[in-house]
């Protein structure tokens, strides 16, 4: 229609008017960080001046047809139509007003930003302690200040995440639109995801259990399947950057693993976590000693070499601290978890004083004092970011 095609250039820039998030869909949906009441006001007023501009045009059209109608009914009709036209026009009007400023409110937030993550996938910390690091599906999440924030590059679905002295190691998969293939195989980055550098089996292997000694930068993998650099399933090792890799025995490992974590100085000792229990390997993975038959849910080791170890023995989760030499434990306090448990844990490599964990329900708790108490920075995988 000849009328709606000359106020073309009022939609455009109506619905350019929109923000991306609205817009968004799929698994950029699930990324999105919380829409706010105004986005949504937002949303509306548009929908309403594209109905109203449509309704005037066709009322508009029909009375200009009847232009030079003779009959008095033709003629009656006629100024109908036009009445109704000239409210729908006030009504397109009134909505475009609507849309410019909840527009304008929307673009200097209307509201309260909002985290929203649906899957956790670790737990770190930035190389100077200023941050937490937290890899999910869409890109790594930051903690710092008492709010989040995106990391920087692209928003890849991180998986095995492993943070070190000077960076993290990861596997996973590349986000919507990279140029990067999928899966990760090995990667490894220095800046928190700004740049990712690629290993091994690249574009062959997602790893969702690895695990990196923080200083040596050992690498242990759980390979799921045959690739180029791994001709079977099983745990492997390596220790200059992916180039080579090396099969273990892992003798003595009962159940599935659920989680690893590698000795902070000396790599050759590697803990797998089961739901048949905990393993502890000090010859690079051939053989385990069985130190528990409880369900283990997460291991960390800390710089000093003690190994924090979720476990999970219904209906109670707990966290305990292993001295790997004596076999002592001390159990941590820790909120209660109702039907969870804890799925990655992580301390300030800074503060010593300061941890963090996150649970398989997307919860994530930060202390400033070793423990005694805790403060819940994420609840359901929501948290506040910065404005």
């Amino acid at each position: 229609m000849l009328f709606l095609r000359k106020k073309l250039w009022l939609i455009i820039p109506g619905l350019s008017l929109l923000p991306a998030q609205a817009l968004a869909h799929g698994a950029e949906e699930e990324a999105k960080a919380g829409i706010t009441l105004s986005t949504y006001f937002l949303i509306g007023t548009v929908l309403l001046f594209v109905l109203f501009l449509i309704l005037y045009g066709v009322a508009a059209y029909k009375a200009k047809q009847l232009h030079n109608a003779k009959k008095q009914e033709d003629r009656y009709r006629r100024q109908q139509l036009t009445k109704t036209a000239n409210r729908f026009r006030v009504a397109w009007i009134l909505s475009l007003t609507g849309v410019i400023i909840s527009g304008a409110a929307a673009s200097i937030g209307g509201g309260p930003k909002e985290m929203s993550v649906p899957h956790i996938h670790g737990l770190g910390y930035s190389i100077d302690g200023e941050r937490i690091l937290m890899p999910a599906h869409n890109g790594i999440m930051t903690f710092s200040e008492r709010h989040w924030s995106q990391g920087p590059g692209e928003k890849h679905d991180y998986m095995g995440f492993s943070a070190v002295d000077n960076g993290f190691y990861s596997s996973g998969h590349p986000a919507e639109g990279s140029n990067k293939k999928n899966p990760f195989g090995v990667v490894k980055s220095t800046d928190e995801g700004k740049n990712v550098q690629t290993l091994a089996v690249y574009g062959e292997t997602d790893f969702h259990l690895m695990g990196a000694s923080y200083s040596t930068k050992a690498i242990y993998v759980i390979n799921p399947q045959p690739n180029t650099q791994m001709k079977s399933p099983g745990l492997y090792y390596s220790k200059d950057d992916g180039k080579t890799w090396t099969p273990t025995g892992m003798q003595g490992v009962a159940g599935d693993p659920a989680a690893i974590a590698v000795h902070p100085t000396n790599d050759a000792v590697v803990a797998i976590g089961t739901e048949q229990g905990l393993f502890l390997s000090k010859d690079s993975g051939q053989n385990f000693e069985n130190l528990s038959d409880t369900q283990v849910t997460s291991l960390y080791f800390n710089q000093k070499g003690s190994l924090f170890i979720g476990n999970y023995r219904a209906p109670a989760a707990s966290l305990l601290q292993l001295d790997i030499d004596t076999k002592q434990t001390i159990e941590m306090k820790i909120p209660e978890l109702t039907e969870d448990a804890v799925a990655y844990f992580a301390q300030n490599p800074k503060n010593p004083n300061e941890f963090a964990f996150a649970t398989f329900n997307t919860d994530v708790f930060l202390s400033e004092d070793a423990g005694e108490t805790w403060t819940k920075i994420a609840d359901k995988g929501k948290g506040k970011m910065e404005d």
